[in-house]
């Protein structure tokens, strides 16, 4: 293939239909972001368990022989900050999520399959009274102004709800495509200890999660305790030093996990 050829723009590849990627899976996944803690994690051990990696994770898998389920990106600026981690997460992973409007940018052809998000659109006054279940999740009736847009999508195909930090669209990603044991890894939410890929050399996206923790982060986080998970579908957080509350996403160990999803032993 000519250099040429490989780097045609987005618009030239038709994104598939996200129904085509909806219940396609059961059982456990893990979603990697890029929380110092996911340092941690030891990957080899759970690369038979399907995983969703967001943003710079991707970098946990380079060099392996790991493929990601999904990638997810939503991040404006990430592929041209990070162009070789973004990059290269086109070319490993098996599915890409990526916005809508990624299509006006250069940028290369995934190897996998392509999917384009589009958000959720206002609900009309017929959606918030008819009383018909939705799987468009939304806050209560009352709620006014910018956080009334808070919510959790149970099918993509639908639109999605931005809740300022990728892992969320990651668990939407996690709920449409059938999964329904969630373990989040390296969502730690934390700016000060940065991410697990940076160095004081390398190039640093810019971070708002402060900006946006206790408006509608923790918010979207709180709805979908409520709202979506239950004995059908069961989030897990891996990390001992995440601000998502535990009382909200429950704190499990990775020696249990290894009970609820065992680890592969491989022989020396």
């Amino acid at each position: 293939m000519s250099t040429i050829s490989k780097y045609l723009p987005i618009p030239e590849t038709v994104p598939s239909d996200l129904s085509g990627c909806r219940d396609i899976a059961e059982g456990a996944v893990f979603i990697i972001a890029s929380g110092t803690s996911a340092k941690d994690f030891p990957l080899c051990e759970f690369q038979h368990v399907p995983m969703i990696v967001v943003n710079g994770a991707i970098s946990m898998f380079l060099n392996t022989p790991v493929s990601p389920y999904f990638y997810v990106c939503t991040d404006s600026g990430f592929f041209t900050q990070q162009t070789r981690l973004f990059h290269a997460a086109l070319a490993q992973s098996q599915r890409v999520v990526l916005r809508e409007d990624y299509a006006q940018h250069n940028i290369p052809l995934p190897a996998g399959e392509f999917y384009a998000l589009k958000k959720a659109p206002k609900p009309t006054w017929k959606d918030l009274f008819s009383g018909v279940p939705s799987n468009l999740i939304r806050r209560s009736k009352l709620h006014k102004g910018r956080n009334s847009s808070i919510g959790f999508s149970k099918d993509l195909s639908e639109g999605y709800f931005d809740a300022r930090t990728v892992a969320y669209l990651a668990l939407q990603v996690a709920y449409h495509a059938g999964f329904n044991k969630v373990f989040l890894v390296g969502v730690d939410l934390c700016p000060e200890t940065g991410r697990f890929y940076e160095t004081v050399e390398s190039v640093k996206s810019p971070c708002v999660l402060d900006e946006h923790l206790e408006s509608r982060i923790i918010p979207s986080f709180e709805l979908m305790a409520e709202k979506v998970i239950s004995d059908e579908f069961s989030v897990y957080n891996l990390s001992t030093i995440s601000r998502i509350p535990s009382s909200v996403i429950p704190h499990m160990s990775i020696e249990d996990v290894k009970k609820l999803v065992p680890a592969k032993i491989f022989k020396r």
